[in-house]
């Protein structure tokens, strides 16, 4: 059985490097995995979205509308942006935390308002948590992909891969400690 995970977040954030690292985990693991990403404008604070496949046979990395199985989203509109891509039953687990785009810093618009309360009321099995305040008290608020990643292996019991051992493959080696620490931050918000 094939599935299906899609990635969301704005540029600088670290969606492709979790990306990257969740799809070497799941071939580590002895899965087939395609992985397709789409930076927009992410260099000028865009959406990035990657979407990654896994299973016995995977064929295509696209993911259609209402077929995800889960969203993972860095920033909370985000997830509410591409919502309509997780299908019923599905997860998200989404980063309570705000990057204002340009049109709510030059006040044109306004950022939403209880906007994980209304993701939790759409889909019911939400996973919502600050991941950027657990990496910024781990010392670099830039490692809150990791921490994202480490709430979505737990939660998806992905324990047959040596996810320190992809970290220090990918991840440059003065920020492995960091990392690896992020990652088990993210996995104890869902003890």
């Amino acid at each position: 059985m094939t599935k299906s995970i899609i990635l969301v977040g704005v540029g600088g954030q670290g969606t492709i490097l979790a990306s990257k690292v969740l799809s070497v985990g799941l071939m580590r693991a002895g899965y087939d995995v395609k992985m397709s990403e789409i930076h927009g404008m992410s260099q000028r604070g865009g959406s990035v979205t990657t979407h990654v496949k896994f299973g016995k046979k995977v064929y295509s990395p696209v993911i259609n509308d209402h077929e995800a199985d889960i969203l993972v989203s860095f920033e909370k509109v985000e997830a509410a942006r591409w919502i309509g891509y997780l299908k019923a039953g599905g997860t998200l687990v989404v980063n309570d935390y705000e990057i204002h785009p340009l049109s709510v810093l030059t006040g044109e618009a306004k950022y939403p308002e209880d906007v994980i309360g209304k993701l939790k009321a759409e889909v019911p099995n939400t996973i919502a948590f600050n991941a950027a305040q657990i990496a910024a008290g781990l010392g670099n608020v830039k490692a809150q992909n990791i921490v994202l990643l480490g709430a979505l292996t737990k939660g998806m019991k992905l324990d047959e891969t040596d996810w320190p051992a992809v970290l220090k493959d990918l991840i440059p080696p003065k920020l492995y400690d960091l990392n690896i620490k992020a990652f088990a931050a993210g996995a104890d918000q869902l003890k």
